[in-house]
């Protein structure tokens, strides 16, 4: 047994009975011992078998009795990593590390991320146990593990490139020579012509010669990480190539100095098809290289919005400053043109400003005073000084570019899947090249050895673990950098997954399909009042309210020309109404259901509340010392591009529903406006999570878009959270998406990519297990009874690359995503009708395809 102790701090529990409840869901698990959990220091500590579980297991017990384990999370690059398998392989060696929760390597971004408690392990231990396993973890010069963002203007895969395209041009320029040899001297009257010139056994030396450099200098990565990867048991991409290509080479140089030792006419060289295979392998991966590349250009074209410098205002005079020396508080100046350096609000000059890059929006937006600037977007017309409010890792761009980060380098199921399978691969490629060889060689005797040896050897060289390890990862980054470009944030790359796979939208009403800014519409006082005292003491009352109908109440009064007394005593019922006492009198507003907790009688004015709900508009009655005083109604227009949005949420195939705390007819009205399917009407806040989790239980899979406040545990429960954000508001904790522009129709273009990014990807599977499934017996001779066909390893190693290239270039694609635009509400009807139809037929094609 593999003993392991761990302890871990627990937040939110705050009684014995919380104590109890975590160390009973921690004993449920398997091979777990001791178990204290104790309440002063909210620390656990656990005695548990590593062989029978782990500690992300126990984590996930505590997660689901609703308190959090708390552990630190490092990420960091790995380097020398090829396929599937030593993705695998460096999972396993981390997963082993005392204290380790969970580990996730991805191989596209060549990075690993790592949960962890501190008290047990740290960077080095990783470190340590990534080397033995063959590659090598980086941490940069600050101390912290990874690279900084603004130090990634050149990605891992581009030093590879450029290291792999030395190598190749070294190999290249000696097989070429090598391989015209070999086909020249398979034509007639050609062989004859060179064994006039130098002996037979001389153009083998020269063969031997132009191979040898190829072999062990050009090709010395593969022996490099091949041999590490058979030292640990764990054979890769790596394995299969210097096996492959060694075999060819050494088999050659048996032949050509003992041939003695080969029966009778099998004492064959290939020198041209080792020196190909190493050639063709290099380019391969060189060509992978530089489309891996290309998947990360989204980081890199964030982190090249980020200004170097700043003109600021200090002393009375403006200097340059590198932006790593601004502090909060700062005034900054910005000219014409000119990249705006930092997040910060505008105390002077008026200006147009591109934010494109944080929305997606491409019309410039007014900006003047106390207006919120973003650092990276562009000043276009006016001078502007503006105050730093956010700087370094607290800028919007730095929390964009570190929620792409998170994104392109989580895992999905799929690729979680697809990794196992990797992790097993080679070894069966390697058992089905022996049985091969050994076949042949039973078949024909030892005078098929050269046969069987070809067929052996192209197996190894036909299998393509890189294509099964890409085939996820690739597609994520592009999907990820694709939709930041729109604005739109995917938090995590299973959000796409997640998000692909859903049938239903729950919509929150005030905000998301309105636009949440309501407005006081009715007002009708009931006998013994006046309208406008009416609205005074209901003002008066609201003052103290955040919620905006008491914003939209308050701002009536003031636009009539009231002066509102002081409100004392204010208290708020969550879903239900407010209590004041306005100029010594108790005055009380909310929905009808607070009115009957209340025990006052509506019968007054019945006919006016239903009337107010059929129109689509929400009453709210008032009452004074306990009896009813009147109604007032206020009305939350819906945004101008709700009723498209779901039209075409229609198209793609998915059932909307509304969610809110509006009473049943004003809610329904609102939803017959819109067309929306379902209706959650009178539901408190707190209800929300509930509500989605029936839909839920009902088999139902979940989307619910809100706000991202208080939204949040709606966003959470549901199986993919949307928040709408707005512009700068991109730390949306509780939610997997975020829309930056704010509008709706960033839904519309998150579903429809998460759509093509799992086609994407389904494709890319395809090609690679269909590919070694077809393949694999083709290399091993399969068809050579029927078609006299048998495959040359060159060209076996070939088509190796030509997979990996396949998937990454497939994954490429999703840059040429096109977004689907809203209707402009200032545009003609006939054009926002266009617009709108052109949006159904994109997603009538998204849900047939």
């Amino acid at each position: 047994m593999a003993q392991q102790h761990i302890e871990f701090p627990v937040e939110g529990m705050t009684c014995g009975s919380c104590v109890a409840r975590v160390e009973r869901a921690i004993r449920k698990r398997d091979g777990v011992g001791e178990v204290n959990v104790n309440l002063a220091t909210t620390r656990a500590s656990v005695d548990f078998d590593a062989d029978r579980t782990n500690a992300d297991e126990i984590f996930d017990a505590v997660r689901q009795k609703g308190y959090t384990p708390v552990a630190d999370t490092l990420s960091f690059a790995v380097r020398g990593m090829t396929c599937g398998s030593c993705v695998a392989r460096v999972e396993r060696k981390l997963k082993k590390l005392p204290g380790v929760v969970s580990a996730n390597v991805n191989l596209a971004t060549e990075r690993a991320e790592v949960t962890y408690l501190s008290v047990l392990t740290g960077f080095d231990d990783m470190a340590q146990a990534i080397a033995k396993a063959g590659y090598q973890a980086v941490a940069d010069a600050s101390g912290e593990s990874g690279e900084s963002s603004r130090d990634r203007s050149e990605s891992p895969a581009d030093i590879e490139a450029q290291s792999l395209k030395h190598s190749l041009w070294l190999a290249a320029a000696l097989t070429l020579p090598l391989f015209v040899l070999a086909m020249a001297r398979m034509l007639p009257g050609v062989e004859a012509a060179l064994t006039g010139l130098m002996p037979a056994w001389a153009w083998t030396w020269l063969e031997l010669v132009l191979a040898t450099p190829v072999q062990f200098y050009a090709g010395r990565r593969f022996y490099r990480h091949g041999w590490a990867e058979l030292r640990h048991l764990s054979p890769g991409m790596n394995s299969l190539v210097m096996i492959g290509s060694n075999a060819a080479y050494f088999y050659s140089v048996v032949a050509l100095l003992a041939p003695s030792v080969f029966p009778q006419g099998t004492a064959h060289t290939y020198f041209d098809a080792a020196g190909m295979i190493v050639t063709l392998i290099l380019l391969g991966r060189y060509l992978e290289a530089l489309a891996k590349g290309r998947t990360s250009q989204a980081i890199r074209k964030l982190v090249s919005l980020q200004a170097k410098t700043a003109r600021v205002l200090r002393a009375g005079r403006v200097e340059d400053v590198p932006v790593e020396q601004l502090v909060q508080g700062d005034l900054v100046q910005v000219r014409p043109g000119e990249r705006i350096p930092v997040d910060g609000a505008v105390t002077e000059g008026q200006s147009y400003v591109d934010e494109s890059m944080i929305t997606g929006e491409p019309v410039p937006v007014a900006k003047g005073d106390d207006d919120n600037v973003v650092g990276g977007t562009i000043n276009k017309n006016g001078t502007l000084t503006l105050k730093a409010t956010a700087i370094g890792a607290d800028s919007v761009l730095s929390q964009i570019i570190r929620l792409v980060e998170q994104a392109q380098g989580s895992k999905p199921q799929v690729q979680q899947f697809a990794d196992r399978i990797a992790s097993i691969f080679v070894p069966i490629v390697i058992g089905v090249s022996v049985l091969t060889f050994a076949l042949w060689l039973g078949i024909g005797s030892l005078a098929a050895l050269s046969f069987a040896f070809v067929a052996a050897v192209s197996v190894l060289l036909i299998a393509c673990p890189c294509a099964m390890g890409l085939a996820t990862p690739t597609a994520i980054m592009v999907a990820t950098g694709k939709g930041a470009e729109m604005g739109v944030l995917f938090r995590k790359g299973t959000a796409l997954e997640q998000l692909a796979t859903v049938d239903t939208v729950v919509l929150d009403k005030t905000g998301t399909l309105t636009r949440g800014r309501p407005e006081l519409t009715d007002l009708k006082a009931v006998e013994g009042f006046d309208d406008d005292t009416l609205l005074r003491l209901a003002a008066a009352a609201e003052t103290a309210s955040e919620h905006p109908i008491a914003e939209a109440v308050v701002r009536a009064a003031q636009s009539r020309g009231q002066t509102l007394p002081e409100a004392s005593g204010f208290q708020a019922q969550p879903g239900l109404g407010i209590e004041a006492t306005v100029d010594g009198r108790r005055v009380q507003i909310g929905a009808d259901r607070y009115m009957h907790a209340l025990g006052i009688d509506l019968a007054a004015l019945r006919f006016e509340y239903e009337a107010l709900g059929q129109a689509a508009k929400t009453p709210l009655f008032v009452a004074v010392d306990g009896q009813l005083a009147g109604v007032l109604a206020v009305s939350d227009p819906p945004k101008d591009e709700s009723a498209a949005t779901i039209r075409t949420l229609h198209g793609l195939g998915l059932e909307v529903a509304m969610l809110t705390g509006d009473n049943e007819a004003t809610a329904r009205a609102v939803a017959s406006a819109l067309g929306i399917d379902r209706v959650l009407a009178e539901v408190m806040p707190d209800g929300k999570s509930a509500e989605i989790q029936r839909l839920q239980q009902a088999g139902q899979r979940v989307a619910f878009v809100g706000d991202g406040i208080n939204d949040a545990p709606a966003l959470a429960q549901a199986d993919v959270g949307i928040a709408i954000g707005t512009g700068t508001d991109v730390a949306v904790e509780a939610g997997d998406v975020i829309l930056m522009r704010g509008d709706l129709f960033g839904l519309i273009n998150a579903t429809r990519l998460a759509r093509r990014t799992m086609r994407t990807i389904r494709m890319n599977f395809v090609w690679a297990y269909g590919y070694n499934v077809i393949l694999i017996p083709v290399a091993a001779g399969v068809i050579y009874p029927f078609t006299g066909f048998l495959m040359n390893p060159a060209v076996a190693a070939g088509a190796m690359s030509i997979s990996s290239i396949f998937v990454l270039t497939n994954s490429l694609r999703l840059r040429r995503f096109a977004r689907t635009q809203a209707p402009d509400p200032a545009a003609p009807a006939g054009e926002r009708v266009g617009t709108a139809v052109q949006a159904q037929a994109h997603a009538a094609r998204e849900s047939t395809s």
